[in-house]
């Protein structure tokens, strides 16, 4: 809770005593800021003043002099859009600034003042100031029309009143009209009177009677005149036409009228016009023609001028609606007397109606297979026009398989004359024209719309004789292989085709096991996985069937290629890496560079590309000394054999494919370094004529003889074996050996030892045996051995390296003997041959 401190009296006294005080000068300073604002001067100005005359001096109502008026920022501020006057800061004058038109700020609105605010500042004071716009003479009185026109009757009696218009003046007060005056004449006077507004207006009064025979026309003269300094006048001419008295009727010169008129006329055309006469004068001899009693018809297709009586053609006027047509026409005076006549109209026939073709029934669709004279449409044909003009003739368009047949009463029939094809044309607008015998001939076409129906006349076609499609082989089961598609010409259900696979074999299996198709879109699957080994291509029936009533059939022939992939790895025929212990070749110490060692033979189940074969040599104990033929697989030496080689050489031999990706196979090559190895033979083929044979050690021919012998004997007798239990069981080592190798062996194993584009195999090779007669030692040599060889190398015995392929150039000796031993083997050709010397 708050404590209020506490007051003593006297304190409580003085201080409401203090706030009275307050008030009072409150409100004091508040009363004469509102007399400062609403202070105000009034001014007056004429109107249309010239820029800058001054309208009044403020210094003194606002009790300043011209030093405090500039130094209080003195304004003058307009409260209308547009800024008449200005204020002087310096002296306090305020002029005109634009010109000032009464009329058009307040119209006839009395008083005119427009009101601006003079702004002082330090301290702001707002007064109000009021000019008042005096108007000044500057509009003349002025009437609406320049002439006016009176018509007055001659039987008009005497003071008879006719008011007439007032003239307008836009300037008020004393400037506005005060007084009209009338040009002197003998028969009207004027009578000028007030309005309730004050306004002043003059009547025409008739003091004499006028006589239309005597004087026909008066003209006037009408002033209005204001009281402004000058005055100011306006003027008016009046026209007075003195009318005439009714006393004659109009007459016709006939009291009827015929007139032909040919139906179809154009508009306006004249059809007649009627003319009656008045013996009055003025208004009473004007004649007005109008219809009197007329159908509606006659105001639909005639006009009659009102003025002139021409009746003329405002409608259509048809013969055949209406051949006749019968009319009153009445003429009045300007009095009300009224004459009448009759008009007949007889309208004259003309060719203007076309033939009318009338459907009865039409039968759409038409089936194609309708035989000939079968009724497709019934109509009738007619004319409404009379005579040679009602008279008609049909025809239709040629090369139609229709024709028409007129029938009784102008009925036709349009029956079939042709077979119908719908393949051919689906449907017919067949044009009827009908022509009358008028003048001109007129004519009217109606187009029937037939539609032929299908029959199932149409087999399936496809689109191709013939279909080859291509499938990889390793396919996915289910695979998209291609489609067939074949159109029937027919409709509906006649077209719907279905789609089938004739029975048939495949590698003597059913067609239904590798290829399936979808009956109604022709799509053809893969049903099993493809190996292009077993099965280069095949060729299955597909049969296309429509659901018609019977239903007609089709079939085509497919081929489809499987497309070899490289999925089968390079298979070495030679040397055999079947597990036993490999062979060895033999290469002598000093082999030059070239030397062929031996032949790496290997072959690729694929195909094309996929079979082409690489070698090269991806491991060996001397990396420099042996190479192998990047295409033909022959292992030569890449540098002399030297003596400080490794007695066994290790060659790893890599054969790959083209195949994206490629497969390879590794072979592994043994190769044995010897030192005595062909050592007479090379020196007989590479000592010079003119050196002399050194001796050779008689043992070494003797172990040489000896070794021979037994492997001959052991190689006749294992090649026997052979030949003997191959024609034995030759059916069943040719059927496992094809399956494992694809390779054929048997008698005519060199024939069909390779494929011609899939594999690398080469010629026979030839195996050598050359004894030397009269000679210590002899030569034992294998071009490609399948034993190993072992020999004893003498003491200072020089070896002369000879290549294979020198194996046919070896220079003849006189009294040399040849026995040539010629064996076939499943895959090389053995040659040895014993020579002695």
């Amino acid at each position: 809770m708050r404590t209020m401190p506490c007051i003593s009296g006297g304190e409580a006294g003085r201080m409401e005593l203090h706030l009275k005080i307050r008030q009072v000068w409150s409100f004091s300073l508040y009363l004469c800021a509102c007399i400062a604002m609403c202070e105000s001067f009034r001014y007056s100005v004429p109107e249309e003043e010239k820029i800058g005359s001054l309208v009044a001096n403020v210094l003194k109502d606002l009790r300043v002099d011209a030093k405090e008026l500039s130094a209080r920022r003195a304004r003058l501020v307009s409260k209308s859009s547009k800024q008449y006057f200005q204020l002087d800061p310096h002296s306090g004058d305020v002029t005109v600034k634009d010109k000032i038109d009464r009329e058009s700020l307040c119209g006839q609105n009395e008083p005119c003042i427009l009101l601006s605010e003079i702004v002082l500042e330090k301290p702001l004071q707002l007064h109000r100031i009021e000019v008042q716009i005096e108007d000044v003479n500057d509009n003349s009185p002025k009437f609406s029309k320049n002439q006016f026109l009176l018509e007055i009757s001659e039987q008009i009696p005497t003071n008879t009143r006719f008011p007439l218009e007032k003239a307008q003046d836009p300037d008020k007060g004393e400037n506005a009209v005060q007084n009209y005056t009338l040009s002197p004449n003998e028969h009207f006077r004027l009578n000028v009177k007030n309005h309730s507004d004050g306004s002043k207006y003059a009547e025409l009064v008739l003091e004499k009677p006028l006589d239309r025979e005597v004087n026909p026309h008066i003209y006037l003269t009408l002033s209005a005149i204001d009281g402004g300094i000058p005055k100011r006048t306006g003027t008016t001419q009046l026209l007075i036409d003195i009318l005439d008295a009714n006393d004659n009727v109009p007459h016709f010169p006939q009291s009827e009228y015929n007139v032909k008129l040919m139906e179809n006329s154009p508009l306006d055309t004249l059809v007649a016009k009627v003319e009656a006469t008045d013996r009055d004068f003025g208004s009473y001899a004007h004649i007005t023609y109008s219809f009197s009693e007329v159908p509606e018809n006659v105001l639909r297709s005639f006009k009659l001028n009102k003025h002139t009586g021409e009746l003329t053609v405002v409608g259509m006027t048809d013969y055949e609606e209406t051949s006749s047509y019968e009319m009153h026409i009445k003429a009045t005076d300007g009095g009300g007397l009224s004459a009448y006549c009759k008009v007949i109209v007889d309208i004259q026939d003309e060719n203007d109606n076309a033939p009318e073709i009338s459907i009865t029934s039409i039968t759409s669709p038409l089936t194609e297979d309708s035989p000939p004279d079968t009724v497709v449409a019934l109509f009738s044909v007619t004319d409404v026009d009379s005579g040679d003009s009602g008279r008609t003739a049909c025809t239709t368009e040629v090369n139609l398989p229709f024709v028409l047949k007129p029938t009784e009463n102008n009925y036709y029939q349009l029956v079939t004359q042709q077979p119908l094809d719908r393949e051919k044309v689906s449907e017919y607008n067949i044009t009827i024209t009908a022509t009358d015998r008028g003048s001109p001939r007129l004519t009217s076409t109606r187009i029937l719309h037939v539609e032929v129906s299908d029959v199932n006349d149409n087999p399936p076609v496809f689109e191709k004789p013939f279909y080859q499609m291509q499938l990889r082989e390793n396919n996915i089961p289910g695979l998209l292989i291609g489609f067939v598609h074949a159109v029937d010409l027919d409709t509906a259900q006649n077209a719907k085709v279905t789609y089938s696979l004739l029975p048939g074999k495949v590698n003597d299996g059913p067609t239904s096991s590798y290829i399936s198709i979808n009956s109604e879109t022709g799509n053809l699957y893969a049903i099993r996985s493809q190996d292009y080994e077993e099965v280069q291509d095949f060729q299955v029936t597909v049969r296309a069937v429509d659901s018609g009533s019977p239903p007609l059939s089709s079939e085509v022939p497919i081929r489809v290629q499987v497309v070899d992939e490289n999925d089968n790895a390079p298979f070495i025929l030679y040397p055999l890496q079947n597990g036993t212990s490999p062979s060895n070749d033999l290469v002598p110490r000093g082999a030059e560079t070239g030397y062929l060692v031996t032949k790496v033979v290997a072959v690729d189940r694929d195909s094309a590309q996929n079979s082409w074969l690489s070698y090269q040599l991806l491991k060996a104990t001397e990396p420099g000394l042996f190479t192998v033929g990047a295409q033909n697989g022959e292992v030569t030496t890449l540098r002399p054999v030297s003596s400080r080689d490794s007695f066994k050489q290790n060659l790893i031999v890599v054969v790959r494919d083209n195949g994206h990706p490629p497969q390879s196979t590794s072979a592994t090559l043994r190769i044995l370094l010897v030192d005595c190895f062909s050592d007479p033979y090379l020196k007989s083929v590479a000592l010079p004529k003119e050196e002399t044979v050194e001796e050779e050690d008689p043992s070494l021919t003797m172990y040489l003889i000896i070794c021979l012998a037994a492997i001959s004997s052991i190689f006749l007798i294992s090649v026997v074996a052979f030949v003997v239990i191959k024609l034995q069981k030759r059916e069943k080592f040719t059927g496992t050996y094809n399956s494992a190798a694809n390779f054929p062996v048997g008698p005519d194993s060199q024939e069909n030892s390779a494929d011609p584009g899939a594999g690398s195999l080469s010629q026979a090779y030839n195996y050598e045996v050359c004894l030397a007669g009269g000679s210590l030692n002899s030569e034992f040599r294998f071009l490609r051995p399948l034993f190993p060889v072992f020999s004893v190398e003498p003491p200072n015995t020089q070896l002369n390296p000879r290549s294979s392929n020198d194996s046919e150039g070896v220079p003849s000796h006189a009294g040399e003997s040849q026995h040539i031993l010629q064996v076939r083997v499943p895959f090389e050709w053995f040659n040895f041959k014993f020579l002695s010397l």
